[in-house]
This record gives structure tokens, C-alpha cells and sequence, in this order.
């Protein structure tokens, strides 16, 4: 008989209503306040619903959120790791009370659970920030996601009504129920779980092995499909390279099962966080690499997160959770032995040969050889399908700058370049016409220019990623807004901002339709310069100053750099 660990809390949670109850909640659904839930919402929602995040019962009240926040614990001591809270919005929570169910639905109205709320609150986000992230900084995505979302907190106790239909992956996915009655149906009692949000190449399946090993175990790869770190590669490419590396490990002794878990990014309280989940699935094995979790660097180039953080918090409270952890440094191949070492096991004076992903990425773009120790021909295979080289790749030109600086001009000139001298398809999002159509209806609040860029963001994403040109010509005052467009467009190909810097005064000058001597009567309000900021980009692909010179003469600048990007030939 199998014996596996103990869900955390000792309990499995399961928050589903029987089918009947259930189907009558649905119908009286209805008459009940809904809140609309979204990407980030709903995988937090299957997570609890199917006890992934055992012992929670629910969104947590503001009790145990203060506790997780200032202690790592729930308010009855129990160890957690993150918050998990439902934001809502100060217009969504105005009607809301107290002891009163809510239906919580998605975009299309499928009502998914009931909440009986027992706490209506408001965070301190920057106190969050700092707990949970370490950070201020919007740099981290993490952060910048938290202080977008709502500023009031609902917690209470959940009823699922259905669980949520996936159209993808349905043979991959797996309840901790249905992962825990398959691994006590083969006999696995040493179970060592990996989580991952990207691509596996050679190093990350002789990292595994060793682990396998080091355990005597098996392995459960576990990798996340619900919301990664805006710019990774997609899920379904990822899925693809999951399946065929398959093949690379002893037969049987690998679960794929893949995780829809909204990342945030937070580095060591993620990496324990992920131990406590992979638990509930019956996982006594966790492997921690250095950095778990974490985004990177800041605009200074300094790592979020000390390279061993991770490994230490979860090392740190193994032994209350049961897990034993497994530690790794990363793993680089050494042309001397050909074959993958542990970096700390490298000899003095011993070279080693690694692709990072910027060089991984230029391979795909260019079409050179990805070197044979680096991957398995049937990974690097796929990858291109995905991103193929050069002419066949989609591009955004995302022009950004104050009303009046030539973006629009020097947009029509780059089309009407590209459409001339190449066979390539082009789309033209300007701001004006997408203010009409697209965007029809918002403002010029904070809140509607984001709505704004993001609905342009993903338009173009969608040209992109069917290999086209996508010219978009707002003005894109936030940094944040452009971020975010950019992340959507280079999940499938390439993404250049053109800050058109011409200058306030040049602006002004060439005003035709006197939006700026409007704007400083008071009589156009938020005006972008005048009375609404204008963030000025830090690192551009290309800064053109439009008052200097026509919009062919620098069109022509933006083609230099697509032929040099071998986006056009």
C-alpha cells in the first residue's frame, strides 16, 4: 500500500457543492450580485476550488492575509506563503455586504462558485509590496500587476458550482485528487516535483535525472499554464516541447501534468508557495533552482532576489512541511567532458558553454544552428515552427509621443516603404482611427488610456503572431502601458517602440487643429503635455526627432533597422 504525504493542513480541500445543490445554486445564481472574474481571478479560483491550495477554504479574510503578509502564516499558524485575496474595483465592492453571497462568473457569464463574503477590505498595498515582493519597484511585474489591480479586498467562504472548462490539454490535466490516486496506482511513494515556465533543453532534463537519483524516485513535471511572466513563450509551444521531451527520460517514470497557476513572480515566497502546492499533490521531493520565481533584474541591472533566497526560505521550513528539498545550482556543459556539469562541481580553470535566451532567440531569428549539446533536435525543431526566421516573422513599429510630434506621418511613410520594397502584409493602427472605432466610447482618464493601448497591444499582437507587421501610432504616455503592449508582442515575434521626440514648443507650433490652445484655456481636459504627463521612454529601439527632419527621411531609419533585424529583406 502507497502511503503519500499529507495534504498541507492534513486535509485535501474539496470546495465543490454536490452536482444537485449545485445545479440549484446555478439557477438561483441569477438573482445574486456577480463579480466578473478575471485571468488571474479564475486560476486562483480552480486552485482553491480543487484544493491545490489546501487548507484554504476560500479567498482569505482579512485576518489570515494580515498574518500571511507580516508572518509567512495563516491567522491559526499554519504556514502560507502569499496572499490570495479577490480584488475588486471601489465601484464593484460600493453594494457589496457582509454575510451576503456573491456569484463569481467569467467574461461570457458562467457562473463558477459562490462566495459568502466575511470580509470587505482595503489593503496596504505598498506594506504588501514590500512583505511579499521586497520591493517598490514597478519594474517587477509582480508589483506593477498589484498596484493595477482593484484596491478592495473580498474574503469569504467558497461553494463551486462547476469547474472550469479547458478546450486544451485535457489528457495533462489533473485535480491533486486525480494526481495523488495515480501515483498511489503505480506505486510512487518518492515523488519529485518540478515546476517550470519555460522550454526544457539538455541541462534541465540532467538536472531532473540527478534529482530522480538523488531521491530514488520519480518525477512529477508540473509545468504552469495559467499566467507566466508576460514575454515567455507560449503555453502551447511550451506543452509541445514538454510532450516530446517525453522520449529523453527511462519509460514510466515521468507525470506530465500541467498547473493552471496565476505566477506572481515572487521569487522565494513563490518557491514556497510552489512546495506547499506541489505537496497537495503528493509530492515529498521539491526541486528549488537558484532564483525560483523570480523576474530577473531592475532597470539597473541588480537581480530582484539573492540567487540563493529561494533555496534558503524553502530550506528554512522543510521540515514543517514534510518536503525534502532539493537544491540546484544551474547546470552548464563542458566541451572537456562533453557532458553537463553542476556549477558546483566545475574544476579550477574549467570553461563551459551555455545559450542564454537573448542567444537562443537570435538563433531562431536568424536561422544559425542551435548548438547540438544545447538542445534535442526535436526541441529545437518546434521552437521554429514557432519563431521562424527573419521575413517570416512578425514585428510591431510602435510609435510613442506628444500630439503634433509626426507619428502619424511618419507611420503612413514606413507603410508605404515596406508595402513598396517588400511583399510583406501590413496593418496600420493609428491613434486617431482607433480612437473612433476600436476604442470608441473611453476617455482620456488614467485608467481609459491604458484600455486604449492594451486593446491596441492586442490587436497587433494577434497581426503579429499570424507573421505580419503590426505600425501602431498612439501617443502612450505611461511606461507601464507601453510595457504591457510589449510583453503581449513578443509572445510572438518582435517589438520596436520609436519614441518620436520632437519637442513640446515644435508641438505646438505645428498644431493645425488647436487642440493645444484648447488644452491650455482649460477647455480640453487631460491633455497629454499640457495637463496629463508624458513618460518619456528610457531605452528605445529607435528615438527620432520628427521636428529635424521629413517622415520619409526617417522612415527610412526604421528600415534600416528591420533589415537589420532581418525583418525585411
Amino acid at each position: 500500500m502507497t502511503t503519500l504525504i499529507e495534504p498541507h493542513g492534513g486535509v485535501l480541500k474539496d470546495l465543490y457543492l454536490p452536482e444537485a445543490e449545485a445545479r440549484e445554486a446555478r439557477h438561483a445564481s441569477g438573482a445574486l450580485p456577480g463579480v466578473e472574474l478575471d485571468h488571474r481571478h479564475l486560476c486562483d479560483l480552480e486552485l482553491l476550488l480543487d484544493g491545490a491550495f489546501s487548507p484554504l477554504g476560500g479567498f482569505m479574510g482579512q485576518a489570515d492575509y494580515d498574518a500571511v503578509v507580516d508572518h509567512l502564516r495563516l491567522a491559526d499558524g499554519t504556514l502560507w506563503a502569499m496572499p490570495i485575496a479577490l480584488d475588486v474595483s471601489e465601484a464593484t465592492a460600493a453594494p457589496l455586504r457582509v454575510g451576503h453571497d456573491i456569484v463569481l462568473r467569467d467574461i461570457q457569464g458562467t457562473a463558477f462558485a459562490l462566495l459568502t463574503l466575511s470580509d470587505i477590505y482595503r489593503p496596504d498595498k505598498a506594506r504588501e509590496a514590500m512583505a511579499v515582493y521586497g520591493t517598490l519597484d514597478r519594474d517587477h511585474p509582480g508589483v506593477a500587476d498589484l498596484f493595477r489591480r482593484g484596491d478592495v479586498y473580498l474574503g469569504g467562504r467558497l461553494r463551486g458550482l462547476q469547474r472550469p472548462s479547458h478546450p486544451d490539454f485535457a489528457d495533462l490535466r489533473a485535480t491533486p485528487r486525480e494526481i495523488r490516486a495515480f501515483l498511489a496506482a503505480q506505486g510512487w511513494d518518492r515523488v519529485v516535483a518540478f515546476q517550470t515556465r519555460n522550454p526544457l533543453h539538455r541541462a534541465h532534463v540532467e538536472l531532473t535525472r540527478r534529482a530522480m537519483e538523488r531521491a530514488q524516485g520519480n518525477l512529477l513535471l508540473h509545468p504552469v499554464v495559467g499566467r507566466t511572466k508576460d514575454g515567455d513563450i507560449d503555453t502551447y509551444t511550451r506543452v509541445r516541447c514538454y510532450r516530446a521531451l517525453l522520449a529523453h527520460y527511462p519509460a514510466g517514470s515521468v507525470k506530465l501534468a500541467v498547473l493552471p497557476l496565476a505566477m506572481r513572480m515572487a521569487g522565494p515566497r513563490e518557491a514556497l508557495w510552489h512546495a506547499i502546492i506541489r505537496k497537495n499533490f503528493g509530492a515529498n521531493h521539491f526541486i528549488v533552482g537558484r532564483d525560483h520565481a523570480g523576474p530577473g533584474k531592475d532597470a539597473s541591472g541588480r537581480p530582484f532576489y539573492a540567487p540563493l533566497a529561494a533555496q534558503a526560505l524553502v530550506q528554512a521550513h522543510a521540515d514543517e512541511l514534510g518536503i525534502t528539498v532539493l537544491p540546484f545550482a544551474p547546470m552548464a556543459f563542458s566541451p572537456a567532458r562533453q557532458a553537463y556539469v553542476s556549477a558546483d562541481e566545475l574544476r579550477e580553470g574549467e570553461t563551459v558553454s551555455d545559450v542564454s535566451g537573448s542567444e537562443l532567440r537570435k538563433h531562431l531569428r536568424d536561422g544559425s544552428p542551435i548548438p547540438a549539446w544545447f538542445t534535442y533536435p526535436e526541441i529545437g525543431a518546434i521552437l521554429r515552427q514557432r519563431f521562424p526566421r527573419g521575413g517570416d516573422r512578425g514585428c510591431a513599429i510602435f510609435f510613442t509621443g506628444l500630439s503634433g510630434a509626426g507619428k502619424s506621418s511618419i507611420a503612413r511613410a514606413i507603410m508605404a516603404a515596406i508595402l513598396e520594397n517588400t511583399g510583406r502584409k501590413v496593418s496600420l493602427l493609428d491613434g486617431d482611427e482607433v480612437r473612433r472605432t476600436l476604442s470608441a466610447g473611453l476617455g482620456f482618464s488614467r485608467a481609459d488610456r491604458s484600455a486604449n493601448i492594451l486593446r491596441i497591444a492586442y490587436v497587433a499582437s494577434e497581426v503579429v503572431r499570424h507573421g505580419g507587421i503590426a505600425i501602431c501610432a498612439p501617443i502612450a504616455p505611461y511606461a507601464d502601458d507601453r510595457a504591457a503592449a510589449r510583453a503581449l508582442v513578443e509572445a510572438h515575434g518582435d517589438f520596436i517602440e520609436v519614441h518620436v521626440s520632437t519637442s513640446l514648443d515644435v508641438c505646438e507650433a505645428r498644431d493645425t487643429k488647436g487642440l493645444y490652445a484648447q488644452a491650455r484655456a482649460g477647455v480640453l481636459k487631460q491633455f497629454t503635455g499640457v495637463s496629463d504627463p508624458y513618460e518619456v521612454p528610457a531605452t528605445p529601439e529607435l528615438r527620432l526627432d520628427g521636428g529635424e527632419s521629413t517622415p520619409m527621411s526617417l522612415a527610412a531609419s526604421i528600415m534600416e533597422l528591420l533589415r537589420a533585424r532581418q525583418l525585411i529583406d
